[in-house]
């Protein structure tokens, strides 16, 4: 069976594998796009994915799904869609189910894949994204950063005359910065690399910044012009939001490569133009670009490289082809940002390597890979970093607080443990409550979830130890073990996460999934 590379992303999804080569290549959809909107119509017993179903939203949004990923982590997608309530996981294991039909047309059955995620998602996020591919029928290899699986794509590029992997990864040792800005998140990421070594540093982002808010400033615009002349806001009616979002959008593209365009807004039989420069356009944003700019000097300092360390810029995701992304960094880092392939291919393509790096270590004879290049990738080594602090929350002078046990940027697989102690007499369980981030408060960091000690020994005196060990994987997701020390007694058990699938749930949507006809 062939192994597959997926980036499922806020706004386009693309799918990836190796050719006999060993060099990645992207499969293009039934359509003979590279690229699949992640837009999901549901309909009598069946599902429309990619612009089909971007093409009914205009008309009909509250059928249509989009911006899926940002609900990612969430118990809900937030709305009905076509009247039914769904799980964020499950839309997109509808457009995981898309993407690998069209792509099995060329390379007969899939099962195995790696998914892609934002470097910054948490393992709430990273949980559903893996259980995704759970109940779109795959065995998912891994869970890889986005930023990571684009170095990796750029790194693999082959030279004039170069045709195999071990000819791709640099001889001499190299820093380069990732700047991955997709449309609905933003991540930047050091990573070095060396012949069959690559190592990530250091990993900053943030999950709710991408090309959607750039949208959104030129439709707040457009609505402030139409308001002005009309009286009315077009963005209270969905269908004219809609419309406006989609005509913001191809305004953002055009500005990339023109110095004006016109956006028309239409509303209650009311229609007005709206002329906007790319100046106009840079003024209404600057604020967002200097997110990812100060996003982008802080993940340097974490990594404690200065810019002249740094020998390469690689730009990852559709929102890059923005002329002052480009401008931005070029005038921070001192050097032309590289954009050698094709920016919105490259996640994919990054994760189709690391899917045959984790397959050529498998013993699993189902998966198609030639000795030579099972040998090739097999000796390569990956090292991956955590991109929030792992903590657990504690009591300390009546406060609730963060205690940190694996710092942010530690190499993967870590583990860490720590002894706590119990608050009353005679307690008779322990909960374990696992937090994701670097706020010293509770309240400001990401609930992971939870673990519970049950039944300790009667009679357990006041301050008893509990030995705590928090382990984070080299997919970013997390397990929890902790030790009653006084009677010798083991709780591991899965944490239980408020807003995650259980396996009877997984097998439940992927059911329904496997009964809709998806085109």
């Amino acid at each position: 069976m062939a192994v597959v590379g997926i980036d499922l992303g806020t706004t386009f999804s693309a799918i990836a594998t190796l050719d006999d080569r060993g060099q990645p290549v992207t499969l293009p959809n039934r359509d003979g796009e590279m690229l699949t909107p992640s837009a999901v119509l549901l309909d009598e017993g069946g599902a429309v994915v990619g612009q089909a179903a971007l093409d009914v939203s205009l008309e009909h949004p509250d059928r249509v799904a989009t911006l899926i990923k940002r609900r990612m982590g969430y118990a809900n997608f937030g709305r009905l869609v076509s009247g039914r309530e769904c799980r964020p996981e499950t839309l997109s294991a509808i457009i995981l189910r898309k993407l690998v039909q069209d792509a099995e047309l060329r390379l007969g059955p899939i099962k195995h894949a790696v998914i892609t995620v934002p470097a910054y998602f948490d393992d709430t996020r990273r949980k559903a994204t893996k259980d995704a591919g759970r109940i779109a029928g795959l065995d998912v290899l891994d869970i890889l950063d986005e930023p990571t699986a684009a170095a990796l794509a750029y790194s693999f590029q082959p030279a004039q005359g170069q045709a195999s992997p071990e000819q791709a990864l640099p001889q001499q040792l190299q820093t380069v910065l990732v700047y991955d800005l997709g449309g609905g998140t933003f991540d930047v990421t050091v990573v070095r690399l060396s012949q069959r070594r690559f190592e990530t540093v250091a990993i900053e982002g943030d999950v709710r910044l991408g090309g959607k808010d750039w949208d959104d400033r030129i439709v707040d615009h457009v609505a402030a012009q139409f308001q002005k002349q009309h009286g009315e806001d077009p963005r209270t009616d969905p269908q004219s939001l809609t419309v406006m979002q989609a005509a913001a959008e191809r305004a953002k593209r055009t500005l990339s490569k023109l110095s004006s365009t016109t956006i028309t807004c239409t509303h209650n039989g009311k229609v007005l133009s709206v002329p906007l420069g790319r100046a106009d356009f840079e003024g209404l944003t600057r604020d967002l670009l200097m997110r990812t700019r100060l996003t982008t000097q802080q993940v340097l300092r974490q990594a404690g490289i200065p810019w002249d360390k740094v020998n390469r810029v690689l730009l990852v995701g559709g929102s890059t082809h923005m002329p002052a992304t480009r401008q931005m960094l070029g005038d921070i880092s001192g050097k032309p940002p590289d954009n050698s392939l094709a920016v919105s291919e490259v996640v994919a393509r990054g994760a189709a390597i690391h899917a045959g790096i984790t397959a050529a270590r498998r013993t699993d004879n189902g998966i198609a890979l030639s000795d030579g290049l099972r040998e090739a990738l097999g000796d390569i080594i990956e090292i991956n970093v955590n991109s929030h602090s792992l903590g657990i929350e504690i009591k300390k002078e009546n406060e609730r607080v963060n205690d940190i046990l694996i710092p942010k940027n530690t190499q993967l697989p870590a583990a860490a443990s720590r002894v706590y102690r119990t608050v009353i007499e005679n307690q008779q369980r322990v909960r374990v409550k696992v937090l994701q981030g670097e706020a010293h408060q509770v309240d400001a960091c990401i609930s992971i979830g939870e673990v519970w000690i049950e039944d300790l020994p009667a009679n357990l005196p006041k301050l008893s130890p509990i030995q705590v060990r928090c382990g984070c994987g080299s997919d970013g997701l997390v397990d929890v073990m902790a030790l009653d020390m006084t009677s010798g007694k083991m709780a591991r058990a899965e944490i239980h996460r408020a807003s995650g699938l259980s396996d009877t749930d997984v097998a439940k949507e992927a059911e329904w999934v496997r009964q809709l006809k998806i085109q």
